[in-house]
Formats: structure tokens, C-alpha cells, sequence
């Protein structure tokens, strides 16, 4: 038997518990004692606690959900493992590119990932086994279906009667334990079993999955997609999609977000870059693409710095959404003396240190250097076929 979500199981989507949010927003600082002491003569301990945690729940959503943060209901872990709207919004356009009308999402949380998918125009059925966590999904997904129970129990029903051809699973296994995030596919639920079975089905499926994703997990016939949000690798996604669709059913992709949607396919047999000394410009290859191993992919006159570095070197600009393109102005020596004559004599007062495969807290180094005056440079350090040195660079737009 399945059960809608009901608002009456969050105590804070009754009349009293609006009452409550109300009082809560006023406070400057819902975290403080005199918060905390007003709210519970007023509403009582529980309403007053739940008030104020979602209150500050909402202030520090503002970094990823913006304006949209005030209208939206959080637990703290829901915050945690949403999505940000950018990455929501283009895997919801991805689908809809395969002709996708309607999306089962098993384990919704509170419904942050399929707010994009009726915001592309799909039906949404939505599956969240706490009643609680259900009933703020519900108000956060205004004509979508929530459903409150056991994702694997409910998931053969809502199969049966399900369109191959226009129906897709989405699913998000919760990777938490006691401890924090967990990369053991025991920790996973649903069960790893499951999400292996729904691959292995006929309806198109998407998986989330954090971005240290182990390879040995990738199921064969299956796309690994790993996607970069404003520099940041968000998420690794496992996508199998049915004969005819659009997209690709098998592979491993890197997709960067910002400006724009840009895709890059790792070819199956990766070729092994060349191992020379740095040319004129240096590349700095997104975190995507160097998880999804397509280094090979960015330029064909490139080389490496380093067996072991993923810094990549030309002798010419190179203009991609994949990399970032440097000029080398001066090739110095990492020893923090030279480093600190170098800054000094250039009268450097704003420094940036970028770094790979160096042993060095960039900021404490900046700190021992003593950037002053009113110069700005970026010092790139990293392992070469010559040994660690530190490249004066220019970023290339």
C-alpha cells in the first residue's frame, strides 16, 4: 500500500508551526540563547527548536539555492546532499533531451534534485520512507507526488505500470553513516544490490553519486559522468539510457557547467601523453576531466610536466572550457628564500599559489612569504622532469 505525504506530519507546516517560522525569522541570530529562550516561552521546546534550526537551515542554503532558500523547507542533511540548482536544472534537461516525460525518484529527501525536474516541464513521483522528511519534500514540490515508504518495496509497483519509453528513474543513494560520508557500498541505501538491479532494468536510469566515485564500480554498458560546477567536481553520475535515446548508454564523460553545458568524452582507450619540460603556457585541466581520465582529450599538441602531475604543457594559448590556459612569464626555484626575494623585488602584495603533487599548504605558504605592496602574480608550483619548480604566470582568458 502506498501513502501520500502528508503536511500534518511536519510540525511545522501547521498553523502553529507558521506562527512559529514567523517569530524565528526575526532573529538576527536564531543559533543564540536569548533566541532559543524567547521561542520556547512562546511555543514550546520542540516547535521553538525545530523553528530555529530551520530558520538557520535557510541562512546557510543562501550559498546554494539563493533567493529560492527563503520559500524552501531543509533538513540538514538534505541540505547537505542537494544538488545545486545549475547541476539539478542540467541533468533534468539531459533527460528531457532523451525524451523523458515523467521521473520516479527513489529516495527524494526533501526534493531538491526533482524540484529541476518539474521545473523541465516532467511529472515527478517521489518516494521518501521518513514521513516528516516527506511532508517538507511535499511542500517543496507543489504537483508532484510524494509518496511515503520504502523505496525498494515500492519501486516494483510503480514500475509495472511505467513507460520505458518516457520514464526514468532517478536515485540518490544516502552514502552517511554515524561516522560521516561513506565510500563502502554496504553503507549505501537504497542497497547497492538495488541500484545495480535498476541499472540492469529497462527503464532509463540516472544515479548521483559523489565524485570519488571508485572506478571499479562502474557497471559494464553503463556511463560514468563526472561534472564540474564553477570549478568544483560536484558529482559523478551513472546514466543508462535505453536503445534509441539520445545520449550515449556506455563511456565515461567529463561535463563542465558555467558558462554553458560542455561535454568531453574520455576515449576507451586512453593514449599516454608525452613526458617533456615546460613550453610557453601551462594548463591547468578541470577536475572533471582528470577524473574521468581524458587529458588526451584537451589538445593534441599537449604534453605533461610529469608523469604523475596532471598539469599539462604547450606552446600555445589554448582557449577551452576544460582547462585553464597560463603563460609562463619565469621559471623559478621552489626553495621559499627564492620565492620570498622573488615577491619582494616584484613588490607582490596580492599573491596566488596554485599547486599539484607539491607538499605545501598554499595559504601558510603565502603567509611565510609576506606578500606587500602593489603588484598581484600567480605562482604555479608543481613536479617536472627537471624537479618541483615554481612558474610565474599569466592567466590566459
Amino acid at each position: 500500500m502506498t501513502v501520500s505525504a502528508r503536511p500534518d506530519s511536519h510540525p511545522l507546516l501547521s498553523e502553529e508551526g507558521s506562527a512559529a517560522m514567523s517569530a524565528a525569522s526575526a532573529w538576527a541570530d536564531p543559533d543564540s540563547l536569548s533566541a532559543a529562550a524567547a521561542m520556547r516561552a512562546r511555543f514550546g521546546p520542540e516547535l521553538a527548536a525545530a523553528a530555529l534550526h530551520q530558520v538557520a537551515l535557510r541562512g546557510r542554503a543562501q550559498a546554494k539555492f539563493g533567493a529560492d532558500a527563503a520559500r524552501l523547507w531543509f533538513t540538514t542533511d538534505g541540505l547537505e546532499q542537494a544538488s545545486r540548482p545549475e547541476v539539478a536544472a542540467w541533468r533534468a534537461s539531459r533527460l528531457a533531451a532523451a525524451g523523458v516525460h515523467r521521473v520516479i525518484d527513489l529516495g527524494c529527501g526533501i526534493g531538491a534534485d526533482a524540484r529541476a525536474f518539474l521545473d523541465a516541464g516532467m511529472r515527478v513521483t517521489a518516494v521518501e520512507r521518513d514521513p516528516q522528511t516527506a511532508a517538507l519534500a511535499g511542500a517543496n514540490l507543489p504537483g508532484a507526488e510524494v509518496l511515503v515508504g520504502d523505496a525498494v518495496q515500492l519501486a516494483p509497483g510503480l514500475f509495472e505500470a511505467a513507460d520505458a519509453a518516457t520514464t526514468a528513474i532517478f536515485v540518490d543513494p544516502s552514502r552517511r553513516t554515524g561516522r560521516g560520508r561513506s565510500w563502502r557500498v554496504a553503507d549505501f541505501s537504497p542497497a547497492w544490490s538495488f541500484v545495480l538491479d535498476l541499472l540492469a532494468g529497462v527503464l532509463p536510469v540516472c544515479v548521483k553519486l559523489g565524485p570519488g566515485l571508485p572506478r571499479e564500480l562502474i557497471p559494464a554498458g553503463v556511463e560514468a559522468c563526472w561534472v564540474s560546477h564553477n570549478g568544483d567536481v560536484v558529482e559523478a553520475g551513472l546514466w543508462r539510457l535505453g536503445d534509441g535515446q539520445s545520449l550515449p548508454s556506455a563511456g565515461v564523460s567529463a561535463v563542465v557547467l558555467l558558462p554553458g553545458a560542455h561535454r568531453l568524452e574520455a576515449l576507451p582507450d586512453p593514449g599516454r601523453l608525452p613526458v617533456r619540460a615546460p613550453g610557453r603556457f601551462l594548463l591547468e585541466p578541470n577536475g572533471a576531466v582528470i577524473r574521468a581520465r581524458a587529458l588526451d582529450r584537451i589538445d593534441p599538441e599537449a604534453w605533461l610536466l610529469d608523469s604523475g602531475v596532471a598539469y599539462l604543457s604547450c606552446d600555445h594559448p589554448v582557449t577551452s572550457p576544460f582547462v585553464s590556459c597560463f603563460e609562463v612569464l619565469e621559471t623559478l626555484d621552489v626553495g621559499e628564500k627564492t620565492l620570498r626575494a622573488w615577491v619582494r623585488d616584484n613588490r607582490v602584495g596580492v599573491l596566488e599559489i596554485k599547486k599539484r603533487a607539491i607538499d605545501v599548504d598554499p595559504a601558510a605558504l603565502r603567509r611565510r612569504l609576506k606578500p606587500s605592496g602593489s603588484n598581484r602574480a600567480t605562482l604555479i608550483l608543481a613536479r617536472t622532469v627537471m624537479g618541483a619548480r615554481a612558474f610565474v604566470v599569466r592567466r590566459v582568458s
